[in-house]
């Protein structure tokens, strides 16, 4: 019985260590691999669940809340997906689409996405469209059902319809443009709070002191792997056709500014409009703004014009910059070159430097309980000082689980191999007690044999 026991932990020990390695394994390996030649395809969220859009909303698949979907769309399509909400709470819906790399698009080609009650309502409409920045790269719109004091319009609870309609000219890439899709609530304001009603209409609008010094991160290739920034000048390098993507936290009642560079090129002076387009979106993936830069191979910069700082009553404001401003928490920059930029300048990277000023004190959240993506925690500024991107965090959690596991294991491989030098020696102990004076056994008892 005590070898089979002994067998058991020996085999529990081996499990111990397999698991262990195989977490150091999986959590030193990538998210998703990479092509070295030219520059790397957008990186989807891996827990993203694959839904197919249905062109008539009986079929539509349901989205859940805090979930991320991976879909797809062609030219001329109108997909509805299937929400189920009740009468009280906000919910977003963002679509980010992604054309082919190497495709064409054109003025206006874009996506529009709308939320609709089952009388096909619209209780909200955002686009998403290539301006005159003509090239593909992501872009995102967001849409939101929101319960408004003394409204019934969308305020029942029941099935709505997420509709995602995608417009592309006859001289665009017909290919389908893959989408991902993310669903969110937003949290409840706190019992008894009385927040604003109106949006703001002033705020300072004067650009901040430039940071001093610079410093290297290299920009990750989606939302979901996103270089985390905090204020600061922050040098990299982007190829013509390649998209990078940063995220600075902003919290409650703090403005971001932002401002995009190109460096010098000896290889040509052919003048190129909206060469580079730099865009921000909000933690919902909702677009904010945008801007364009033109390149002839000098030294270039163009700023996001300034922002209002993060409130909750943005979201009441008419103008859609202004509005999505309306949460705290993970604030996206995309930076896109245009691959026309190869066929004068060569496929070698451009110097690229972000200017990022996060300025005001951070106000408490508006929210009950937890909020979310839809707020700034300490571990957010960590990630931000350190340059970690969400699954590089991940993965430095997973190796502190794993090291713990692995002291853990190797706790129980010497507390077992104490005991089993224990119950040897206690084996080795001679089976026959030592003799008593006379040759009689101990304890007084009869002559016994051993």
């Amino acid at each position: 019985m005590n070898r089979q026991r002994d067998r058991g932990r020996v085999t529990h020990r081996g499990r111990v260590t397999l698991a262990v390695i195989a977490a150091v394994c999986a959590a030193a390996m990538p998210g998703q691999a990479h092509a070295a030649d030219g520059p790397a395809a957008y990186t989807f969220d891996p827990a993203a669940a694959t839904v197919q859009g249905a062109e008539t909303n009986a079929d539509a698949a349901e989205l859940k809340p805090g979930s991320v979907y991976r879909s797809s769309i062609k030219n001329g399509q109108k997909l509805y997906y299937r929400l189920e909400l009740d009468d009280k709470t906000d919910a977003y819906v963002s679509a980010v689409a992604v054309p082919k790399t190497g495709g064409k698009v054109a003025y206006g080609d874009g996506i529009t996405i709308s939320i609709r009650d089952l009388d096909d309502t619209q209780c909200g409409s955002e686009d998403a469209s290539f301006e005159s920045a003509e090239f593909p790269r992501p872009i995102a719109a967001y849409v939101g059902r929101i319960v408004e004091k003394d409204s019934t319009t969308c305020a029942a609870s029941g099935t709505y319809n997420v509709l995602i309609e995608r417009e592309s000219k006859a001289t665009s890439s017909p290919e389908a443009w893959d989408l991902e899709l993310r669903y969110e609530s937003e949290p409840a304001p706190k019992d008894g709070a009385s927040l604003p009603t109106e949006a703001p209409e002033n705020w300072s609008s004067a650009s901040p002191a430039p940071p001093s010094g610079h410093r290297k991160r290299s920009g990750g290739t989606s939302f979901y792997d996103a270089t985390s920034l905090e204020s600061g000048e922050w040098v990299d390098a982007i190829e013509p056709g390649q998209t990078l993507f940063y995220r600075v936290p902003v919290d409650w009642g703090q403005q971001i500014f932002t401002t995009a560079a190109l460096s010098n090129s000896g290889k040509s002076t052919e003048y190129l409009g909206n060469a580079l387009a730099l865009a921000l979106d909000n933690p919902m993936g909702g677009h904010v703004d945008d801007a364009t830069l033109s390149y002839s191979g000098a030294p270039n910069s163009v700023a996001m014009d300034p922002l209002p700082p993060v409130a909750y009553e943005n979201r009441y404001d008419a103008g859609a910059d202004v509005s999505a401003m309306r949460f705290a928490g993970w604030y996206y920059l995309s930076v896109s070159l245009s691959p026309e930029v190869a066929e004068h300048y060569g496929n070698a990277p451009i110097g690229l430097t972000l200017k990022v000023k996060v300025v005001g004190d951070s106000k408490a959240s508006p929210y009950q309980g937890d909020a979310g993506i839809f707020g700034v925690t300490d571990g957010d500024r960590d990630m931000a000082r350190s340059g970690q991107s969400a699954p590089e965090a991940g993965r430095s959690d997973t190796m502190r689980t794993v090291a713990a596991a692995g002291i853990g294991a190797g706790s129980v491989l010497v507390l077992g191999l104490g005991a089993w030098m224990l119950l040897a020696r206690r084996r080795a102990v001679p089976a026959t007690p030592p003799p008593t004076p006379g040759g009689q056994p101990p304890y007084g008892g009869p002559p016994q044999a051993w």
